[in-house]
């Protein structure tokens, strides 16, 4: 998995997945331990699940805080500017158009302009 996917959206979420997998992974090589040759993967992978899952739940509360200490020092009337119903529809409808723009092609000449151009420049 990517390092930019993974923490991309919320890192905490993720972080309990990862968990969760490396519990599965440390239940499945105790499951296992009589095989000294699958336990050592499963318990390998169980500490790579369980590791990543720490870092990321660090992330997510590093960048929780943040944004915490961002918007403290935004002012008040700025913070409800942003978070407000009509700059969310203002921001859809200048999204909107700038899809549109970017969706419609420029129609190509037909062959009747083209020549109308070249008669033109002569």
């Amino acid at each position: 998995m990517a390092l930019q996917r993974m923490l991309s959206g919320d890192p905490s979420k993720s972080s309990k997945v990862y968990l969760a997998i490396g519990a599965l992974s440390l239940v499945k090589a105790i499951a296992v331990r009589n095989d000294r040759e699958r336990f050592r993967r499963e318990l390998l992978d169980a500490g790579l699940f369980l590791g990543v899952g720490l870092v990321l739940r660090r992330f997510g509360k590093m960048k929780a805080q943040k944004r915490r200490e961002l918007e403290s020092q935004l002012p008040d009337w700025v913070a409800d500017a942003v978070t407000s119903e009509a700059a969310a529809k203002g921001l859809q409808s200048v999204a909107k158009q700038q899809l549109r723009r970017r969706s419609e092609p420029e129609p190509e000449p037909s062959l009747r302009d083209r020549a109308r151009n070249v008669l033109a420049s002569l």
